[in-house]
């Protein structure tokens, strides 16, 4: 039996990648406060704010794409959400 300390294991990995997810969660929910403050409050523009988040999801939605990891269930989803998104941003243009 050898009595070295094991560094790394499946754990630390899991731990690693729950960290990972719940810092992203709040960088990207920060940054769309940060974006709702911008354009409501203050009246200006905030799409450079807007395309990080943005850009962060596409990353990660294409990184499982290649992976692999994605189920029919989540692509159904996420088209629906994309088309009431669309829909109330219609709305809300049409009612400026």
């Amino acid at each position: 039996m050898k009595d070295q300390t094991i560094i790394r294991d499946e754990r630390t990995s899991a731990v690693e990648n729950s960290s990972y997810r719940w810092g992203y969660l709040l960088l990207s929910f920060g940054l769309l406060v940060a974006v709702a403050c911008r354009s409501f409050i203050w009246q200006q523009s905030s799409w450079d704010l807007l395309a990080l988040v943005i850009l962060g999801g596409v990353v990660t939605t294409l990184y499982q794409w290649t992976h692999r990891v994605l189920t029919r269930h989540w692509i159904t989803v996420t088209i629906i959400a994309v088309l009431l998104a669309a829909a109330v941003a219609v709305v809300s243009v049409l009612l400026r």
